[in-house]
Order: C-alpha cells, then structure tokens, then sequence
C-alpha cells in the first residue's frame, strides 16, 4: 500500500578533469598520426565505449574496415616503390591522407562535444550533498549524545629542551664571547 519509498538514483561517474582529458586526447591522437592511420582505431573504440553511442560503435567498425584494407593493401603492394605506379602511389595517399584526416577530426568532435554536454567540471571538490528531509513515516535517525561518564584527558605538557641542546646553546654563546673579544683586540 506505501511502497518502499523513493527509488534510489544511480551515482553518476564523476566527470574527468580537463587535464586528464586533455592528456588521453593527446596520446590517442600522436598514437594515429604516428601510426599513420593504422592505430586510428584505438581512438574510436575509446570514443565508442566513452559515448556508448551506436554510431560511434559503426564509426569504429567502419576505421577497422578501412585500416585492415589499408594494410591488405601495403602487403600486396610491390616491395620496391620504383615498381609501384603512380596510380597505386596516389590511392595509397589519399588513403592514408583521408583515414588520418577523418579519424583526428571526428575522434576530436565528438569528444569534446560529449564533455561538454557533460559540463564542465568544478573547480574544486563539490560540497558534500544536504541529508535529504525524512518522510513523514520514517523515524529521524538518534541524535549522538555526549557520555557524561568520560574522563577528560588533560593536553600533554610540552617536553623540556634536551640537555644536548642546553650544552650547544653554552658552546654557541661561549664561541660568539670569544669571537667577540677576539674582534675587539684587532
């Protein structure tokens, strides 16, 4: 007839901070570009489980595609480049151009545009969130009480100086006479 009450919410990932996203973004793109490509599914399968998107998830398969024709292609292309045709040199360009291209550019844009769909976060930790109000039917949770039956523990004394320092103390103030007598002399 009442229910159990309100369910409770899911807790929510916290968001990275700027730094830490602006770190992976740069190790996923110099992975790409210094992979030439071929590593540009890294990138995409990080977007896609970050977005949990399906046309993330296409996107990435799509790369895959795309890279696993790329290598196939290297593999059956001539081993000296003199032998291959100006043809084959161009396709394998703006293969590679376009695979490069395309994955930094949507890898970027959507990342970027998922955090800040996200807000941006602060800049320090957030306060901790207000008990929320009791319902009607709920008793309030028992107060702490103070024991009376508690000793008091009285705050420690501070420690005299140890005698190792009494006797620096007397050598110092024994060398800065001496020295001192000793300028006057002079």
């Amino acid at each position: 007839m009442h229910g159990y009450g309100p369910t409770p919410q899911q807790p929510t990932p916290p968001r990275p901070t700027s730094a830490t996203l602006t770190a992976v973004r740069v190790i996923l793109v110099t992975v790409t570009v210094l992979s030439c490509g071929l590593l540009g599914w890294v990138a995409m399968l990080r977007l896609a489980v970050v977005t949990r998107r399906r046309r993330d998830w296409a996107v990435m398969a799509v790369v895959a595609v795309l890279n696993i024709g790329l290598f196939v292609f290297f593999t059956e292309s001539p081993e000296d480049p003199d032998d291959m045709s100006d043809a084959q040199a161009l396709l394998l360009m703006f293969w590679l151009v376009a695979v490069l291209t395309g994955v930094l550019t949507y890898y970027l844009y959507a990342e970027i545009r998922h955090y800040s769909a996200l807000g941006s976060p602060p800049p320090y930790a957030a306060p901790a969130p207000a008990a929320p109000a009791p319902l009607p039917y709920q008793r309030l949770p028992p107060q702490q009480q103070p024991n009376p039956y508690t000793v008091q523990v009285p705050p420690p004394t501070p420690m005299p100086a140890p005698r190792r320092l009494d006797q620096v103390r007397a050598e110092l103030d024994e060398l800065s006479d001496y020295l001192r007598k000793e300028g006057e002399g002079r």
